[in-house]
């Protein structure tokens, strides 16, 4: 129970690698703010509450920031503080460069990037009030440590998002705001299983430990990086890809 007493936003978290993150950090101890653009927020706050912690689903498009204000008042208002942000929100949509379009660019960069930012910005006076805070971006190994095919709007999204941390690590240091990312290598989420069982068994092979990530490797580093465990660490990227990249 090291997060006992905190309160957590977590973005994107309906499903897959959000949705574990939310449940690690309720079984640690932290009230969770379930933010995402799906209805499956509901199922994610039954899940939480019957490991005997609150919650709170928050309906918000990351993209707006009218959006993600609401969603930290009513943290607030509900939990009367905000220790962890947990940016998560992200798409992947394939598309050849090629063929990409600006609202495809536009679109990718709303939701991974920007959204990190207005994301941040709308904690942020909570958490300088408190002098105290601890943010979680989840970029991607795409971008952050290597390209990946029809995935540019995708990679140069996560590739920010590193910058992103980088430099508000810096700047809020001073508040007692720690700033971190996590770049996940493949992950078994909703979203990688439409690729097929074949596809996902070729990927496997080329990854060192021979296994597909799973929500709950990044869940668990999330819950470091958010606990005390970690407290002199800011600014800094882990890698949890199984070997992937050290090839």
């Amino acid at each position: 129970m090291k997060l006992k007493g905190k309160v957590a936003i977590v973005t994107g978290a309906a499903q897959g690698i959000g949705r574990g993150i939310a449940l690690a950090l309720a079984k640690n101890g932290a009230k969770v703010v379930v933010s995402d653009v799906s209805d499956k927020i509901a199922d994610v706050v039954r899940e939480i509450e019957s490991l005997g912690s609150e919650a709170l689903a928050a309906k918000a498009n990351v993209a707006d920031s009218k959006e993600t204000e609401k969603t930290a008042k009513a943290a607030i208002k509900k939990f009367g503080r905000i220790d962890i942000l947990v940016n998560n929100a992200g798409i992947y949509p394939f598309k050849p460069l090629v063929e990409m379009k600006e609202e495809d660019w536009d679109r990718v960069m709303g939701v991974n990037l920007k959204g990190v930012f207005n994301c941040t910005k709308a904690v942020l006076p909570k958490m300088i009030e408190q002098k105290s805070g601890n943010i979680v971006n989840i970029s991607s190994i795409a971008g952050a440590v290597l390209g990946y095919l029809n995935l540019a709007h995708y990679s140069a999204s996560k590739g920010g998002v590193l910058g992103f941390t980088r430099a508000a690590a810096l700047e809020l240091a001073q508040y007692g705001i720690r700033v971190n990312a996590i770049a996940p290598g493949a992950v078994e989420t909703p979203g990688t299983k439409v690729a097929g069982e074949e596809a996902l068994k070729q990927v496997t092979q080329t990854i060192p430990l021979k296994r597909i990530g799973q929500p709950g490797d990044i869940a668990n580093l999330v819950v470091f990086l958010a606990s005390d465990d970690s407290s002199y660490i800011t600014g800094q990227l882990i890698v949890a890809d199984g070997g992937f990249t050290i090839q």
